[in-house]
């Protein structure tokens, strides 16, 4: 298959080599120039882990137009923030039809999505869906080098009609196929998005420890003790109170740690201590990262947001909205994905409309 992938980060190298071992034509495309300088050059993603060696794709590009000239399905790996643009970019130059897959798709992205796509592009439909997470947990550790430190099971997948779900998994290439699993619903993708439990508290509460020149730490391993633990859970049921009252409840984050990772633990600290993925990876060394920038404004505010439009009262959610906004400076709910954008969804009994 002729696969584009948008975004070179973490996870957009490691399915490009993943794509390309398994004999696929793959374009992988960045918007900075800079970051795939070398990549342009040499065309080979170099990979350790669950996945080792050096895999060549067919083309590295900053031209948009280019990348998705025709591909027979675009992977959209990119954070959040950019999926606005993106839809677009893609709406006003995309000459076919094809499949969309968000990897992933936050809070509500495939809705943010196919709303900026339909604004810019109503001659090629295309099907737009969105995971709940990215099949791969894996870090970049060079501009054109990754490790690969685990494939996640049963990584949910959704489109707007959930009874097309299973036909979207098979057009997506074979390799793939055995990692993801048809949704239920869109609610179990965007609101079953557990980053935004995982990532967003843990990083302000250790913003000192983060900050420090002199020491890192390990993320889940040091970052999230027992009463961090108890924090999360306690947005975690927010988060699965919302998805409840959408008729779509979704499982807890203890409950997905144990589907993809094979875990044990009644706790989401023990769940997090005995998973064997989570043991190398370092913090980040500065705030300034995603796990704030793109799971605040794209995860916690979308969830507070509809949270508050079902009457729910989303105190611990809104806590660490709050104190992402005063640390940083920033007035993330301003910044990110609001009711407004997708209120239409919402009828009185607070069901969502997929068509």
């Amino acid at each position: 298959m002729k696969i584009t992938l948008l975004g070179a980060g973490n996870s957009g190298l490691a399915m490009a080599a993943h794509l390309s071992q398994q004999g696929h034509e793959v374009t992988l495309w960045n918007r900075s120039r800079e970051t795939i300088a070398q990549l342009i050059e040499t065309k080979t993603i170099h990979c350790e882990g669950m996945l080792t060696g050096s895999f060549s794709v067919e083309l590295v590009t900053d031209n948009l137009e280019e990348a998705i000239e025709n591909p027979d399905a675009i992977l959209i790996t990119t954070p959040a923030n950019a999926h606005r643009e993106l839809a677009e970019l893609i709406g006003k130059q995309i000459k076919k039809s094809t499949v969309m897959v968000l990897n992933p798709g936050r809070t509500f992205g495939a809705l943010e999505f196919r709303e900026i796509y339909g604004e810019h592009n109503q001659i090629y439909p295309q099907t737009i869906a969105e995971t709940q997470t990215i099949i791969y947990t894996c870090r970049k550790i060079a501009p054109d080098a990754v490790n690969i430190i685990a494939f996640k099971s049963d990584v949910l997948i959704s489109t707007f009609d959930p009874k097309q779900n299973s036909s979207v998994i098979q057009s997506l290439p074979q390799c793939l196929q055995p990692f993801l699993k048809p949704a239920r619903s869109m609610v179990q993708t965007s609101i079953g998005n557990v980053g935004m439990v995982l990532h967003c508290a843990p990083l302000l509460l250790n913003a000192g420890w983060t900050e420090n020149v002199h020491n890192t730490y390990k993320y889940y391993y040091d970052g999230i003790t027992p009463s961090v633990g108890r924090l999360l859970e306690k947005i975690d049921g927010e988060r699965v109170e919302v998805s409840r009252r959408l008729g779509h409840e979704v499982e807890t984050t203890v409950e997905w740690l144990r589907r993809s990772y094979g875990v044990e633990g009644d706790s989401l600290f023990a769940a997090i201590q005995s998973n064997e993925a989570y043991k190398y990876i370092d913090a980040p060394s500065q705030l300034d990262h995603r796990y704030i920038l793109e799971d605040i404004p794209y995860g916690l505010v979308p969830l507070e947001a509809v949270g508050h439009e079902l009457g729910l009262a989303m105190n611990d959610t809104g806590l660490i909205i709050d104190l992402a906004s005063s640390i940083m400076e920033l007035d993330f709910r301003a910044m990110g994905r609001s009711i407004k954008d997708y209120r239409f969804l919402l009828d009185p009994k607070g069901e969502v409309h997929h068509g």
